[in-house]
């Protein structure tokens, strides 16, 4: 199950910083969740740590995708190999400039 962030968001910032993948941006009017990144915090937390952090409790379970806990590791193991692959690729460098 990917999580959600409803109309009652103040955006107050706190759940941004505290996503393990990086799945919540600013949206047009308040923060979203990418429920392509989300994964409830599996794998990294025992609770969704946006959850905990919210002061106004407006981050419930997204009813369009309904995962359950195995699905959500599996979407944390490909999450974590495709950073992996990102890492082992190094930085991107420039051509050499014709001096």
């Amino acid at each position: 199950m990917a999580l959600m962030i409803t109309a009652e968001c103040i955006n107050c910032d706190v759940c941004e910083p505290e996503c393990p993948n990086q799945a919540i941006s600013m949206g047009e009017e308040y923060y979203q969740i990418d429920p392509n990144r989300c994964t409830e915090c599996v794998g990294h937390f025992d609770e969704p740590q946006c959850v905990q952090v919210c002061p106004v409790e407006c981050i419930p379970v997204d009813p369009q995708h309904v995962e359950n806990r195995e699905t959500l590791w599996q979407k944390y193991q490909r999450l974590q190999q495709a950073g992996q692959s990102l890492a082992s690729a190094g930085p991107a460098t420039a051509p050499p400039s014709a001096a």
